[in-house]
């Protein structure tokens, strides 16, 4: 079945327009991407193919932002470029409404919103697993001259801290400290040195490190346990000299895909699984803390004590001190407070536990109804740009554009500003991820509405009118 002539058009300069931007702001992010993540994959000796890869996995997180933001452009632009040639006018005279042409669009944006949801849902997870590995196997490959000032490096079967580099390449050293690993994983030598140098060309597969005016540190495990302390000896030294195996860091399996346990990497399946879980455990683990703090508040013991009193009713605390001595009483009191005091604090401590339990379900949900948002945004940011560019009746890239970022940005800005108050409990999730969408969808169907009629968002004269109106009636009877 042929489309009809003006629907061909119309999509024509849709898709024109949308296509152009869509590859635009994509070059513009993932240039972004690199700029961001440039510290990552700087001195590590990588090809240009394991760079690729990495925007290629990072690429389709981009999308639901992209997208929206181009439909939005898009639609703006082409129905402004319609009204400024009077195309929308003629349409009208000829019987053809705003719905009538925007509708080849719908079904092109729906479509794009079908497309967008599976990104989210199944692409998305997928990109999110290989991304993370993929960083986590290049945070191994450390060169051997790639150790950071002020910080602790991982360097083979030691961690190297120096406060300063400097001279050529780098290659001395300022106020060192090494730990080195023992084979049980406990920290027994520590090495301290005013000065270092590098000499990497000393070994093939290894790294030299000669040390000046330190002082070695080693701790004596002994087998008999009975002594608290265990003996330790220190060496002063004037050259001391170390030899770093790395051929374990020339080995990293950039394929490796071992790591799997973030909400990110996971769909709409496997987040509802989540919650449920994260949920019932949640609910679990209050529980256990209530019947926890019941049984330390010693509530039981003054119950079973009412039951001993001679009287029939138990008549406040002054009752029951009053059948102990002073000095008991005073350890009574005494006791009830430090009991008070150790539950306010397990309460505080337990509080902050409880917070990360219930933001971590907060991510959940907010993770699983952002594919839902995301989907629904490339449809709702059409039906916002379609009829305010037949409104504002101006094409090409000036104001369309100006008006689609600041439209963009709010919608933007808001839905983050919303979802960071859902991650803490200061807002439902789901209002955390739909609330933005839920206003931007009345102004999409109050801006439809006047562009149907030919009318501007505000009317700016009827809005004058009603302000002068109280304004002349003020006036004249203080006149008067």
């Amino acid at each position: 079945m042929k489309l009809p002539l003006l629907d061909r058009y119309i999509l024509k300069s849709y898709l024109n327009v949308l296509v152009s931007f869509f590859f635009v702001l994509m070059f513009i992010f993932i240039i972004q991407t690199v700029w961001v993540f440039i510290d990552e994959f700087a001195g590590k000796g990588l090809d240009v193919s394991v760079l690729l890869r990495f925007l290629l996995y990072y690429s389709p997180k981009l999308i639901p932002l992209v997208l929206p933001l181009t439909i939005l452009l898009a639609s703006i632009m082409t129905f402004g470029n319609f009204a400024e040639r009077y195309e929308f006018a003629a349409m009208k005279s000829a019987g053809i409404s705003l719905m009538r042409a925007m509708r080849p669009l719908i079904v092109v944006n729906s479509i794009a919103c079908m497309v967008t949801f599976y990104v989210s849902n199944t692409v998305i997870p997928l990109a999110e697993f290989k991304t993370y590995n993929l960083r986590k196997n290049l945070s191994k490959m450390r060169p051997a001259l790639a150790i950071t000032e002020g910080v602790f490096n991982d360097i083979g079967e030691s961690n190297i801290k120096v406060a300063r580099k400097y001279g050529e390449n780098n290659k001395l050293l300022e106020d060192v400290i090494i730990h080195e690993k023992s084979k049980n994983q406990v920290n027994n030598v520590v090495i301290r040195a005013a000065r270092g140098e590098l000499k990497s060309e000393e070994l093939q597969e290894g790294l030299q490190l000669v040390l000046y005016d330190g002082y070695r540190y080693e701790e004596v495990i002994q087998k008999n346990k009975r002594k608290k302390n265990d003996p330790h000896s220190r060496i002063a030294f004037k050259q001391y000299t170390m030899n770093i195996d790395l051929s374990a860091f020339n080995n990293v399996d950039l394929d490796e895909t071992s790591n799997r346990n973030t909400f990110k990497m996971q769909n709409i399946g496997e987040l509802s699984q989540s919650i449920d879980s994260l949920t019932k455990g949640y609910v679990s683990e209050i529980e256990g803390f209530a019947n926890t703090v019941y049984l330390r508040t010693g509530i039981r013991s003054v119950s079973r004590l009412k039951k001993s009193l001679i009287h029939n009713s138990f008549k406040g605390t002054d009752t029951y001190l009053k059948l102990y001595p002073k000095s008991q009483q005073r350890q009574i009191l005494k006791s009830a407070k430090n009991n008070i005091e150790m539950q306010l604090s397990n309460f505080t401590n337990q509080k902050r536990v409880f917070f990360i339990r219930e933001k971590v379900i907060n991510l959940h949900r907010l993770w699983r109804d952002d594919k839902f948002v995301n989907a629904y945004a490339t449809l709702l940011l059409f039906f916002v740009g379609a009829p305010l560019g037949a409104i504002i009746r101006k094409g090409g890239f000036g104001l369309p554009l100006v008006v689609a970022l600041s439209i963009f940005l709010t919608y933007h800005f808001a839905g983050t500003l919303f979802k960071n108050s859902a991650e803490d409990g200061s807002l439902h999730p789901f209002w955390g991820a739909w609330l933005i969408s839920i206003v931007l969808t009345v102004v999409g169907l109050v801006a439809t509405i006047r562009a149907s009629k030919d009318k501007s968002v505000f009317d700016v004269e009827r809005l004058k009118l009603h302000i002068n109106l109280p304004l002349n009636r003020i006036v004249k009877r203080f006149k008067r």
